[in-house]
């Protein structure tokens, strides 16, 4: 069981789920933060697309499935790469100046 003491260094530190994002250099912060998005794009995307086959063989429409990627699947991969690349971003600035002090 994590004690308040381990969530509070693990939030220090940048530790989410057991991986020091806190570690990353600028280079892998940015891979990680495109990967994110790339990987909410595909799955909104998928999801989407499996309501829009369930829409259209529910009500016989037919049905643009261009819009799974254009107002579902592009918004959201948008948005969760900004916010992964913000937090990266974050950790990685922490890290530098934490590197700073100690120098």
């Amino acid at each position: 069981m994590a004690t308040a003491n381990d969530v509070e260094r693990a939030r220090r530190d940048g530790v989410l789920l057991g991986i020091p994002l806190g570690d990353l250099g600028w280079f892998q912060s940015l891979l990680m933060g495109l990967a994110t998005g790339f990987a909410a794009f595909f799955a909104t995307t998928f999801c989407a697309i499996l309501v829009l086959l369930v829409y259209m063989s529910v009500t016989h429409h037919p049905v643009d499935f261009a819009i799974a990627y254009r107002r579902a699947g592009f918004p959201v991969g948008v948005v969760v790469m900004a916010l992964a690349l913000s937090y990266l971003g974050v950790q990685w600035a922490r890290r530098m100046a934490r590197k700073s002090r100690h120098s």
